[in-house]
């Protein structure tokens, strides 16, 4: 029996989850894995009912659950409160400290189907296929902060940025090792023209790299990767870097294949993991039935390959995805006139149909 803690979170968190349990349920049924759902409460529910965004009955759930699926964080009900309310600074960030969750996993794989949907050229995306592994409970999100007035009446703001040689090693150990898995290549994003954290996390990378002869390296900065990513993106096999950078280039990595709506995540590194699609609440079209619910979905497939350890029933939920988009099937943000419109449930109900057909 594997327990699986569901946070739907705020706005659309709570249509797409709904539509990723449904593929979840019905995965573990073709597969006769046994499975044990416990929902909880996080964000904006969570502050209603507790009067704080992340309560101890939701962390301790979560500790003693195989995995989270998480929806969504980010209410504009919550954008009142103090900073240290805020659901992404006392929610979001405190889940994966407490977790354990150092290794964020973002794979980018580009459908042929929506290659069409893609502001980019065919030539260009057509041969991408990358990892980002970003590390995920370090560098300036977690770093001291403060504002204070000085003398003059002007106000001062400072986010420290700090890493430690343990955090850069692991982070990029798991690179290393995820590259082994695939074309043998990580390239490490980093500021080390400018950044003293950077200088530490290259020198560190290539101390790695005498572990692992078999693997490429090579060191590239974080401005002319956001470059790449737009330019030459097959070029990349496995990229690591730091927590913001990883934020920002994942968000930019989406666009690749045609929405930010297809890009699932897995954080790694404890004993319970979590998944969740990298799109954000999206209030505007929450309770509209428009969310696209694959980033989710395939979330779900990640589940079942990193915290279930069973590679055919995540397999099955990718190729299922495959089919619905070869089908002609798409959200909102992915339709064209070529295509057949659907909406967040419908979209899940296709995924678990076409499960059963494969």
């Amino acid at each position: 029996m594997f327990k699986i803690a569901v946070l739907p979170g705020d706005g659309i968190g709570r249509e797409i989850i709904p539509a990723a349990v449904n593929v979840l349920q019905k995965t573990a049924e073709l597969f006769k894995i046994d499975l044990e759902l416990n929902y909880g409460l996080i964000s904006e529910d969570a502050y209603i009912r507790y009067n704080h965004p992340f309560p101890q009955e939701t962390l301790e759930l979560c500790q003693s659950s195989d995995a989270v699926l998480l929806g969504a964080i980010g209410s504009p009900k919550m954008d009142s409160l103090p900073p240290d309310l805020r659901p992404e600074r006392a929610a979001l960030l405190p889940l994966r400290k407490q977790l354990g969750l150092f290794a964020n996993l973002r794979p980018v794989t580009i459908y042929p189907e929506l290659i069409p949907s893609s502001p980019f050229k065919k030539e260009i995306i057509e041969q991408v296929d990358l990892l980002v592994v970003r590390e995920l409970t370090g560098g300036l999100y977690f770093g001291k902060k403060s504002r204070d007035i000085m003398f003059n009446g002007e106000e001062v703001a400072v986010d420290i940025l700090e890493y430690s040689t343990l955090e850069i090693r692991r982070i990029l150990r798991f690179a290393f090792e995820a590259a082994r898995k695939r074309r043998n290549k990580v390239t490490s994003v980093d500021k080390a023209n400018v950044l003293i954290s950077s200088q530490l996390w290259r020198e560190t990378a290539e101390t790695i790299k005498e572990e692992y002869p078999d693997i490429l390296l090579e060191h590239m900065y974080v401005d002319n990767c956001a470059m790449q990513l737009v330019k030459n993106p097959g070029q990349f096999d496995v990229i690591v870097t730091e927590n913001m950078f990883g934020d920002i280039l994942t968000d930019q990595a989406s666009v690749l294949g045609g929405s930010l709506g297809m890009l699932p995540s897995a954080s790694l590194g404890g004993k319970t993991a979590l998944y969740e699609p990298a799109h954000g609440s999206a209030p505007d079209i929450a309770g509209k039935d428009q969310a696209n619910p694959l980033a989710t979905i395939l979330s779900t497939a990640l589940l079942f390959r990193y915290s279930i350890h069973r590679e055919e029933a995540a397999q099955a939920i990718e190729k299922a995805v495959a089919s619905v988009l070869k089908a002609g099937y798409r959200t909102l943000d992915l339709y064209t006139e070529e295509t057949t419109l659907v909406g967040t449930k419908e979209m899940g109900e296709l995924v678990s149909k076409f499960l059963e057909i494969n």
